[in-house]
C-alpha cells in the first residue's frame, strides 16, 4: 500500500499487481476497514495520473476493494468517492484501451456490489450503454469494429446491472433497447457475440419472470440468426472459438425456443451451488473472471458473495470433520474407473447408431 506512492512506476505497478493477488485469494475486511480511505486515495491518484496499465491494474484493485468492503456503507463510501474518475476514463476516447476495459468492469462491479440509490444504477447502465451500443450502430445495423474488449467489459457490466434492476426499468429496456443488442450477433469478434447472445436470453428470462412477451415481428429473423451461429462451420475462423459459439448458442437458442436452461453445478470445499438461470449465470462469471482461482476461496469465506448466491454464513468446521470429508486416493480411482466406464458404454450406444443410420 505505500508503494503506491512511489515515484516509479514500476514499482506503482508492482504494488497495485501485489494487492490484486492479495485481494483476489484472501478475504481482508477486517484489516481493510481502518485503512480503506488511504487506499482509496492512492488508488485515486494511480487512475488520474497513471497510464496504461497502471489506471486498468487500479481499476481491478478498486473492484477488489469494494467486493471486500461489502454492500454496506463503506463500500458505498468506496463506489461514491470513485464514481465519476470511472466514468471520466471510462469515456475518454484518448484513454489506453485496458484502462478503459478496466474502468467499465469497475463501475459495473463497484455498482453491483454497493449502489444505493436507484439514479446511481441507471445513471451507469446508461454510460456502459454508451460504449457498447454507439449511435452509429443503430444507423448501419452492423457491431463496433474498434476495440472489441473493451465493448464486451461494457456489455458485461450491462447485463450484470440488468439482473439487480427494478421490474420498471427492466420493462423499459425490453420495450426500447433489446433490439439494439442482435447486430452485434454478426460481430467480428467470437466474445462479443457470445455475450450478446447471452445478454439476449438474460432479457428473454427477465421477460418471463415478469411475464412480459418479447414476441415481436424480427424475433423469428433472431431465432435464424441464432441458428446459424449454432452450426457455424465457416473455415476462417478458429476451431475452438467455432466449438465454443457453436456449444453456447445450442443453448441460447434452446431456451428461447423451449425455455429450458442446461443447469451448472459450481462445487467448493464441501459445497455446491447451482447455476439454473442466466441472471445467476452472469452475475458467477462476473465474479470468477474479478477473482481468477480466489473464487473459490471466497465463495467458501465472503459473506457478501454467500449472500448473493444464497449460500448463508460461512460453514465452521474442525480439523476432525475436514479429514473425514477428504476422499481417498484409492476411492477418487474407483469413482474415476466407473465414469470412465459409463461414458464409454454411453458413447458406444450413440456410435452404434451413427453406424445403423450410415
Amino acid at each position: 500500500m505505500d508503494n503506491l506512492l512511489d515515484k516509479s512506476a514500476k514499482a506503482r505497478q508492482a504494488a497495485l499487481q501485489s494487492l490484486r493477488l492479495a485481494l483476489s485469494s484472501k478475504t481482508l475486511s477486517e484489516f481493510l476497514l481502518e485503512r480503506r480511505l488511504t487506499l482509496t486515495d492512492s488508488l485515486e491518484k494511480c487512475l488520474k495520473k497513471g497510464k496504461g496499465e497502471e489506471q486498468a491494474l487500479a481499476g481491478t484493485v478498486l473492484t477488489l476493494l469494494c467486493l471486500q468492503m461489502g454492500s454496506g456503507p463503506e463500500g458505498e463510501e468506496v463506489f461514491r468517492s470513485l464514481k465519476p474518475l470511472l466514468v471520466s476514463v471510462l469515456t475518454d476516447s484518448t484513454a489506453s484501451p485496458s484502462a478503459r476495459q478496466s474502468c467499465a468492469t469497475a463501475l459495473g462491479m463497484c455498482c453491483y456490489i454497493a449502489a444505493a440509490d436507484l439514479e446511481d444504477l441507471v445513471s451507469c447502465l446508461s454510460c456502459l450503454e454508451g460504449i457498447f451500443s454507439p449511435p452509429s450502430t443503430g444507423e448501419g445495423g452492423s457491431a463496433p469494429a474498434q476495440h472489441g474488449p473493451l465493448h464486451c467489459s461494457a456489455l458485461q457490466s450491462w447485463s450484470l446491472l440488468l439482473t439487480i434492476c427494478p421490474p420498471s426499468h427492466v420493462r423499459s429496456i425490453l420495450d426500447n433497447r433489446w433490439l439494439q443488442l442482435p447486430p452485434l450477433l454478426t460481430s467480428s469478434s467470437v466474445a462479443l457475440r457470445i455475450l450478446a447472445g447471452e445478454t439476449i436470453a438474460l432479457l428473454f428470462e427477465l421477460a418471463q419472470d415478469l411475464e412480459e412477451d418479447l414476441c415481436h415481428q424480427d424475433t423469428e429473423f433472431l431465432c435464424a440468426q441464432l441458428k446459424v451461429l449454432a452450426t457455424e462451420s465457416n473455415k476462417y475462423r478458429a476451431k475452438t472459438d467455432r466449438r465454443k459459439q457453436r456449444s453456447i448458442f445450442r443453448d441460447i437458442l434452446r431456451f428461447i425456443e423451449t425455455g429450458e436452461y442446461q443447469e451448472e453445478t459450481i462445487r467448493f470445499g464441501l459445497e455446491c451451488m447451482y447455476l439454473d438461470s442466466w441472471a445467476r449465470q452472469r452475475t458467477y462469471q462476473a465474479f470468477k473472471e474479478l477473482l481468477g482461482s480466489g473464487i473459490r476461496h471466497h465463495l467458501q469465506n465472503n459473506e457478501l458473495l454467500r449472500e448473493i448466491f444464497g449460500l448463508g454464513p460461512p460453514l465452521v468446521l474442525d480439523a476432525a470433520a475436514l479429514k473425514a470429508s477428504k476422499v481417498s486416493r484409492f476411492e477418487k480411482h474407483l469413482y474415476n474407473s466407473a465414469a470412465f466406464k459409463a461414458r464409454t458404454k454411453a458413447r458406444s450406444r450413440v456410435r452404434d447408431k451413427r453406424a445403423d443410420v450410415l
